[in-house]
């Protein structure tokens, strides 16, 4: 048995989950039209690789490829690209994005990938081929590229953990996918472990999620491979952060911007598991997700599995539709989770919940807020243990430099010192926006700094140049007046042959006008 450890901080709070879980995962069919963003991450967008009006199998590759954080973007059915358009992205920003427009046939023809039911003999190459083919990203909330991930750690790996503790009030989809799928989770997670060569693998679940530790029991107590060990964690609020879970199982701390993997251990959630399982074992690319849809404004919370690209309000519709209750609809929890303005925004990788919030379910987000009394209460609860009344002094004054100091990008977004804030300061709002702004500001010297590098190559390149043609005129000078440049001589005695030849031809003067006359 682990012996676990307490992170800093955290919050226990209501977790409202038992609202969506009362029925099993629901299929959703396909929408008429499925909108898929061509903008990754990282803000950057990926190229289209087809023209419009191309035909697309399932699992098509229709963007990106460049590199290993611009991931191939997949046809989530097959049928016919429409049109190239800009739709709102499902991102805090709020900002519109290049979009696929894709209109399903309805025959959800797949392309064929091979099944490698024997990956064991296969390499680590080949392995992390498939999954960067099936398009797996991330499906706990940051949509990393799953097979960047794997390709990243420069030290050995240790110790694989399966997260499946899902803090987040409201958000059930993880804990469902347990419940019923627990088999196809394992076997991800036996591949993944396969793959890192891990010598420990653990999957970590919140001690109060009852029915999923039972399947998750049942399922590992039915395989003869023992080599992965379930973990009960404290359900204390932010536990499925991914620093927060390392400290809790292993007692190990990742450094100030640093990743699991400078200490040994990698991470992926529950969900990546079972894409990477379907990928390796079916040669099914990924294409949908599950989504919990849930919320005061919805008529029927559940979780759906949902293919990518599938309009916000076609899943709300699917769930019963707005209640009038409805006042606010939020991707994500309440905590991490983001409002948006419109339903018109497509499921991707990152949207594990929809959160059709009533008036009294959630806190106010538009509550006046009043000057910091720096009374600390943030600094307590803060499970990076940063000084947020600092940073945010700092982030509102625009000295991002000192807000820097104080380990502003090390803040996970969490939202703790939110809730305990007595001025109700927005303060996650103020520390994301800095964190945007260092990432423009750090785009911009990269930029610059490309441009001074290519000008700088331009320079070499004139300066070369001229040389060159300074040293050949020097040396063809050179050559003429030493009279030894052969070309030169050549042509000088070409056309002294050529004068006296037409000198020859040239008719003798007659005598009688050579020497004039008298008269």
């Amino acid at each position: 048995m682990l012996s676990l450890e307490r992170f800093f901080g955290g919050l226990f709070l209501d977790g409202n989950k038992r609202v969506s879980t009362q029925t099993p995962i629901r299929d959703m069919p396909l929408s008429q039209r499925l909108m898929i963003p061509l903008v990754q991450r990282n803000g950057l967008e990926a190229h289209e690789l087809l023209p419009i009006g191309s035909r697309v199998l399932k699992g098509t590759a229709i963007g990106g490829g460049s590199n290993p954080m611009d991931p191939w973007i997949l046809a989530p059915t097959s049928g016919y690209l429409k049109a190239i358009e800009q739709y709102t992205l499902p991102h805090p920003s709020g900002l519109s994005g290049k979009t696929w427009v894709l209109e399903p046939d309805g025959l959800d023809e797949p392309i064929h990938l091979p099944a490698l039911k024997h990956y064991h003999t296969l390499t680590t190459e080949a392995l992390i081929n498939r999954i960067e083919q099936a398009g797996i990203t991330g499906l706990g909330g940051a949509a990393f590229p799953t097979a960047a991930k794997f390709k990243s750690p420069l030290n050995a790996i240790d110790t694989l953990i399966i997260n499946g503790a899902e803090c987040e009030p409201y958000i059930t989809c993880d804990e469902a996918l347990m419940k019923e799928r627990p088999d196809l989770i394992l076997q991800g997670a036996y591949i993944a472990a396969h793959l890192l060569k891990a010598t420990q693998c653990l999957i970590a679940l919140e001690n109060d999620k009852y029915d999923a530790i039972g399947a998750v029991t049942t399922a590992l107590n039915a395989h003869k491979n023992r080599t992965i060990e379930l973990v009960k964690v404290p359900s204390i609020y932010p536990v499925g952060g991914e620093k927060q879970l390392i400290k809790t199982i292993t007692g190990r701390e990742v450094p100030s911007g640093g990743i699991p993997a400078d200490i040994g251990i990698l991470c992926i959630n529950v969900g990546t598991c079972a894409a990477i399982a379907r990928a390796v074992l079916c040669g099914e690319p990924l294409h949908s997700r599950i989504v919990t849809v849930t919320g005061q404004g919805v008529l029927n919370p559940q979780n759906v599995k949902v293919h990518f690209g599938t309009p916000l309000a076609d899943v709300i519709a699917f769930c019963g539709g707005y209640t009038e209750k409805a006042t606010q609809l939020i991707l994500g929890g309440p905590m991490m989770g983001f409002s948006v303005s419109t339903d018109e925004i497509p499921i991707a990788h990152n949207v594990n919940t929809l959160l059709i919030a009533g008036s009294k379910e959630i806190r106010d987000r538009e509550q006046p807020s009043s000057p910091c009394i720096r009374c600390g209460d943030c600094a307590t609860v803060c499970p990076m243990q940063l000084t947020p009344q600092q940073m945010y002094w700092y982030v509102k004054s625009d000295q991002l430099d000192r807000a820097v100091d104080y380990h502003l990008s090390d803040c996970i977004e969490c939202g703790s010192c939110d809730v305990v804030c007595p001025s109700h300061i927005p303060l996650t709002q103020f520390f994301r926006s800095g964190k945007t702004q260092l990432k423009l500001k750090e785009h911009g010297l990269q930029m610059a700094e490309r441009a001074r590098l290519r000008f700088e190559d331009r320079q070499v390149r004139l300066d070369a140049s001229e040389r060159e043609k300074a040293a050949a005129l020097l040396q063809r000078k050179t050559k003429l007046e030493q009279g030894t440049n052969p070309e030169i001589q050549q042509a000088i005695e070409r056309a002294k042959h050529k004068r006296a030849e037409k000198l020859k031809q040239v008719a003798p003067i007659p005598p009688q006008l050579n020497s004039g006359s008298e008269d």
